[in-house]
């Protein structure tokens, strides 16, 4: 039960948000609090952006558990950014490697994700059959997630979204990869629970979904505070605003990262937000 945290924001030092919350990423990896497997311990990953140098994102990836990576420890009080994407991972399709380890980036995008198609394996020969050349050839790894977004990228081109940037067309990519996976499903008899609470950025914008082929059954949580007011980080908690205050970034993640959780909010079962430029949350209803 993989965790993830997303940041969108005023430039912020990783470790902020990766390392000093009392609930971190970092916690999450050994002592998860919002899930029947509270260890996560199958690698972490982080992406950041810096537009200023180019606008592919950076990748640290590691094997290793997080809470055992001096380096991430060290390279996270360094790496100062306005967007990121932070996972930890608890391993289901796919072996513990670093082609398997999130995030994911494709050209200036990065992608990660907590969930998973159950019974993978079955439908893994047609998935491919649906791929355009380009998705297809980018894949590195076994785990399902990459062909998820080998599938929304070949998706996007064939609804001519030359580029992923409005809510609509987002959602709209989606909506059909869900669709086409269920397809898939379908032509293969399986019947088996497909999970997508996925985080994806061009680094300036960020849709977050939280959809399930069977909702009624389905706790896995995400969550989003758009009330972060400073890069501030005392105590274990991070600074959030007071209500006439201006809020200078938008966090997403799979648990509570601080006591205060009346600033939360829990994103819907099969609904996608999207957070644009100027940090405003839209909400959207998946098919």
């Amino acid at each position: 039960m993989c965790r993830l945290v997303a940041y969108l924001g005023t430039p912020i030092l990783t470790d902020k948000i990766v390392i000093k919350p009392k609930n971190s990423l970092v916690n999450q990896s050994f002592a998860a609090q919002e899930t029947d497997y509270p260890v996560n311990g199958d690698g972490f990953g982080i992406g950041w952006y810096k537009s200023k140098i180019r606008d592919e994102p950076g990748l640290y990836k590691s094997i290793s558990p997080a809470w055992n990576d001096q380096n991430l420890l060290h390279y996270t009080s360094f790496i100062k950014t306005p967007c990121f994407f932070a996972h930890v991972r608890a391993a289901t399709v796919g072996g513990v490697s670093i082609e398997n380890t999130h995030p994911f980036s494709y050209k200036n995008f990065l992608m990660m994700h907590n969930g998973g198609i159950q019974e993978f394996d079955r439908i893994k020969y047609d998935f491919l059959k649906i791929l355009d050349e380009e998705a297809f050839l980018w894949i590195q790894g076994q785990n399902d997630t990459q062909y998820i977004l080998a599938l929304f990228m070949t998706n996007s081109r064939i609804l001519g979204f030359d580029n992923m940037y409005e809510p609509e067309s987002l959602v709209a990519c989606f909506n059909k990869t869900f669709n086409d996976i269920e397809e898939l499903k379908k032509k293969n008899n399986v019947e088996a629970i497909a999970l997508y609470n996925i985080v994806f950025t061009d680094g300036k914008r960020i849709i977050a979904t939280r959809y399930s082929t069977e909702p009624e059954n389905d706790f896995r949580t995400l969550y989003y505070t758009d009330k972060v007011t400073c890069s501030a980080c005392e105590d274990g908690e991070i600074k959030l605003s007071k209500p006439k205050q201006k809020r200078s970034a938008t966090l997403i993640s799979s648990e509570i990262l601080t006591d205060k959780k009346d600033n939360w909010k829990e994103i819907p079962q099969n609904h996608a937000i999207y957070i644009d430029e100027k940090l405003d949350v839209s909400l959207y209803e998946l098919e």
